[in-house]
């Protein structure tokens, strides 16, 4: 028996969409997983130490990417916030942040609490998600929180948490896809990655004067570039005014890797939208996986 914790309707007022320094959209996995470690710092400081939250799916339910193309427009341009005015009446320097505003459900699943202890579970979320920021965004309403038992064995219950995230789509990796053009078509990471996202456009001629478009993708599916955690490209040691001087500090770059937006009814293991940390210390890795891919990390 797995139990679940689900956040349903959670509305993020300008959360952060730029999920890596290359890609603008859905923000990264890191910034999820990130809110729901937060979260179980917070419930174990308030009485339930033993609780672990060891993965979580999203559901996107709403999008709106803050950005604007006008008539004749070949780009798109991030609709920015201005900055308060200086002393002396002037503009202060404009850095661009791309924003959103999005609507998700969260499924948490959790371990190491007992039966007696889920209402004061739920009431600790409750209290603590409205005082949170998600993905960097304000949280401005969600309902009410639920556990969920679910009996893997049983189809109908595994259907029943599924129905619980629609309508929306949930965010799974599609990183085998990457490894399929890799080790097939001798391609390196860059060129796979940019392969699935592409759109192809053909023109057919049929008799004299008439032409027909066609448009068409690598592979079918809802595929979107997503940042799922950071390679380390220096030693671990310290830095320069770092906050925690008991912790080692490195510098690391993005992985960015291919994710695929399904509806939640495609969905015929758990495993395969739950996100959860993996760490690979000899290749510095520091990785978001959905469970079911993680025996892909040597790949």
């Amino acid at each position: 028996m797995r139990r679940f914790l689900l956040i349903p309707h959670i509305k993020i007022h300008n959360a952060n969409a730029m999920s890596s320094p290359y890609t603008i959209g859905f923000p990264a996995m890191t910034a999820w997983l990130g809110a729901i470690h937060a979260l179980q710092r917070h419930i174990r400081q308030h009485g339930l130490g033993d609780l672990t939250l060891t993965g979580v799916a999203v559901s996107c339910h709403q999008f709106d990417l803050q950005t604007y193309k006008g008539p004749g427009d070949f780009v798109n341009s991030i609709v920015g916030t201005a900055n308060p005015l200086d002393k002396d009446g002037s503009r202060p320097a404009f850095i661009e942040e791309a924003r959103c505003h999005l609507e998700v459900s969260l499924l948490v699943e959790y371990q190491g609490l007992d039966s007696d202890e889920r209402e004061q579970f739920e009431t600790l979320v409750n209290n603590r998600l409205l005082c949170m920021k998600l993905a960097g965004g304000d949280v401005l309403s969600a309902q009410e929180v639920e556990t969920i038992p679910v009996d893997e064995d049983d189809e109908q219950a595994v259907k029943k948490v599924l129905g619980r995230l629609m309508l929306g789509y949930v965010l799974i990796e599609r990183r085998d896809l990457m490894i399929k053009a890799m080790q097939e078509q001798n391609k390196d990471a860059l060129e796979a990655l940019l392969d699935h996202l592409k759109v192809m456009h053909r023109s057919t001629q049929e008799g004299e004067g008439k032409v027909t478009w066609t448009s068409s993708r690598l592979a079918p599916g809802w595929l979107v570039p997503i940042a799922t955690g950071f390679q380390g490209i220096s030693a671990l040691g310290t830095a320069k005014h770092q906050r925690d001087s008991a912790t080692p500090h490195r510098f690391a770059e993005s992985v960015v890797t291919l994710g695929e937006f399904v509806m939640p009814y495609r969905i015929k293991d758990l495993d395969d939208m739950l996100w959860q940390y993996r760490v690979e210390s000899e290749r510095n890795l520091y990785l978001c996986q959905t469970l079911s891919s993680s025996n892909l990390i040597g790949d």
